[in-house]
């Protein structure tokens, strides 16, 4: 079932459908021919309308990721575009897919620590603190480090997805990425519904993220629980 929070800047029921059917066909939850439950009922199950529904498989349908046929249904057609708001959003629950969400812990403009590497023009940046969910399961925690020459970011303007943020109200979006993938503990700020205490060890990703210029414009570091999720890279 699709649950959208409660924030308004969250996005649209209909591109939460989408991406939550895009990342089950990638995860291969969804098979190649697979034939869809009738719209009624996967609108129910979605708990939306099936007006929206049809609005999100009109898309799959575009990205050639559904065949619809007349008088039989809708069946998954993988090979189709996968490239989504979330496609650069690599942890997954440990069956596959769930739609990735968001809740804000901390927004604050501040002088970039020495700890981190180097990335922008600027030496200040916004550090964006966010409780990460797959579906309603959380799954992380992350800390990311926007340059302040890319843009601000004020409180309670983020949706879900901070890179279709920085598409529709920064002007700049995000060609390609570097992860780093390993360990390491969970940091002091972590709230209690991460789940996972201060100091314990967990998954962690350290990610440089690069716009149309040379210089990185964001570096981020995510903490995640291996006992609810992975981080997948898929090679084609």
């Amino acid at each position: 079932m699709v649950s959208s929070n409660e924030s308004p800047n969250a996005l649209p029921m209909y591109v939460q459908i989408c991406e939550l059917l895009i990342r089950d066909i990638s995860a291969g939850r969804l098979m190649d021919g697979e034939r869809l439950p009738p719209e009624r009922a996967m609108a129910d199950s979605l708990n939306t309308s099936v007006g929206t529904l049809r609005k999100a498989l009109a898309i799959l349908i575009k990205k050639n990721l559904l065949e619809s046929v007349q008088g039989s249904g809708n069946y998954v057609r993988h090979g189709g575009e996968v490239n989504s708001v979330y496609s650069m959003f690599r942890l997954e629950l440990l069956d596959g897919g769930g739609l990735p969400r968001a809740n804000i812990l901390d927004i604050q403009a501040l002088t970039k620590p020495s700890d981190l590497p180097k990335f922008g023009t600027s030496e200040a940046a916004t550090r964006i603190r966010r409780l990460r969910f797959l579906n309603n399961t959380v799954i992380a925690i992350e800390e990311i480090w926007l340059d302040q020459n890319a843009g601000t970011v004020p409180a309670g303007a983020l949706s879900d997805s901070l890179y279709h943020f920085y598409q529709k109200q920064l002007g700049f979006w995000i060609s390609r990425a570097e992860d780093r993938v390993g360990i390491q503990a969970v940091p002091a700020w972590a709230p209690h519904e991460f789940g996972k205490p201060v100091g314990e060890i967990s998954g962690y990703i350290e990610r440089l993220s690069w716009a149309q210029e040379p210089e990185a414009v964001e570096f981020s570091r995510t903490w995640f629980d291996t006992d609810r999720a992975l981080y997948v890279q898929r090679i084609k």
